[in-house]
């Protein structure tokens, strides 16, 4: 990996830890100020009816940009960055300075669509949502959800594909429905040439239209989609740009890690977003004890779910570096959950209740030891009801707080 390549991984890794520590620090102050949208945070069909909001969002955008009506939603998401950002500045600054910041976000992307400028507000949009979402969505409902979206994710990009036609109607509004990652000094997204982007292709390259033979563009598939409350994408494909629309060298290599030759590439909000709302929920819901880290209200099953998100985004990376396009939430989501799993048993915590089902169990933990003692069900009946565990004061989680609630 050369040095390109190596700031690119440490950047996009950069974003994405923002974000989620982000969304950390906003979970208690978004629940102190009421911001809790829903009455039962652990009702599993949460995540049906946030599945059933995006496929709609997706269906109007798809829509929008069938009959041309992009610029209709750009400004929809450029607003929607405006509300979040102001979710973000409100929590911390007064009223007043906080209204002006996010209306400079927005007056930014509109007027200035920077690469650092659509960056600031996809960080800003992301740690709003995953803080929103994360006091939102409890165990059950926020590891349903990044399940599903990782289904969903790999269908909709290695089947139905319809995801690249939305990233074909995205790419070229530049709003921060996409995190970019430059790769070199004087990249410019701006002067970037996305006209090309309907020549996004699978991997196989048979599906897709492919930029003239002289262009030299080499752009791999964008798939940036949004969610149904706040028009962040929920997962999507990490990929990469030819140069900016230049000229690529007839020898370079772009499969190679050494032949690094496009100026930057792309992930969608989405792949951000998701994962750090477990990481939140985590926080937020999880009766683990907080971990002895300064200013940082963290437990093992979020830390645990951090880490397993940075695993699986360094393998997403690799083979966006390689020139390859793939769903991103399968590797994401997946890391995520297995992080938090294994940091919810390392802090002693049942299975049953990491994975937000104890209640649902018919199987009381009296009743479970009437099941044979043979060694094998007694370490099942161990993990799941009882599995050896650290010391831990008697603490109830964040979540058990009790205050009144304002209207958002």
């Amino acid at each position: 990996m050369n040095s390109r390549a190596a700031w690119g991984v440490v950047f996009a890794i950069g974003l994405f830890v923002v974000v989620q520590l982000g969304a950390l620090a906003l979970v208690p102050i978004f629940f102190e100020q009421g911001y809790q949208p829903v009455e039962n945070p652990q009702d599993p069909t949460l995540s049906v009816v946030y599945l059933g909001g995006i496929l709609v969002a997706t269906g109007f955008m798809l829509a929008a940009f069938k009959y041309k009506f992009d610029q209709a939603v750009r400004y929809v998401i450029i607003a929607t960055s405006g509300l979040l950002s102001w979710y973000v500045f409100g929590a911390l600054l007064p009223p007043v300075i906080a209204v002006l910041l996010a209306a400079s976000v927005s007056v930014s992307l509109l007027l200035y669509p920077e690469w650092y400028v659509i960056d600031t507000a996809g960080v800003l949009m992301g740690a709003a949502a995953a803080g929103l979402f994360g006091i939102s969505f409890g165990l059950l409902p926020a590891l349903i959800l990044l399940t599903v979206l990782a289904v969903y994710d790999a269908i909709s990009v290695y089947g139905t594909e319809h995801m690249l036609s939305l990233a074909e109607g995205v790419m070229d509004l530049k709003i921060p429905v996409i995190l970019v990652i430059p790769l070199s000094i004087g990249y410019s997204l701006r002067s970037d040439d996305f006209s090309g982007a309907a020549g996004v292709q699978e991997d196989d390259g048979d599906e897709s239209e492919t930029p003239p033979p002289d262009s030299g563009n080499e752009i791999a598939p964008a798939d940036v989609r949004n969610d149904s409350q706040n028009p962040v994408p929920d997962g999507s494909r990490a990929d990469d740009t030819g140069d900016g629309g230049n000229t690529t060298p007839p020898d370079s290599n772009p499969d190679s890690d050494d032949g690094i030759d496009r100026d930057a590439f792309f992930i969608g909000l989405g792949d951000a977003v998701i994962p750090a709302v477990l990481v939140a929920s985590a926080a937020f819901f999880s009766s683990a004890p907080l971990l002895d880290l300064p200013g940082l209200g963290i437990n093992g099953p979020a830390l645990g779910a951090m880490i397993g998100t940075i695993l699986g985004l360094l393998v997403l990376l690799r083979w966006v570096l390689r020139g390859e396009a793939h769903a991103g939430l399968p590797l994401l989501n997946g890391g995520a959950i297995g992080g938090y799993l294994i940091g919810s048993v390392i802090a002693g915590i049942p299975l049953a209740e990491a994975v937000g089902i104890a209640r649902f169990l018919w199987l009381s933990y009296t009743e479970s030891r009437r099941i044979p003692a043979s060694w094998g069900a007694a370490w099942i009946r161990q993990l799941l009801y009882n599995p050896p565990s650290i010391a831990r004061p008697d603490i109830p989680p964040l979540s058990n707080r009790t205050v009144t609630k304002k209207q958002i």
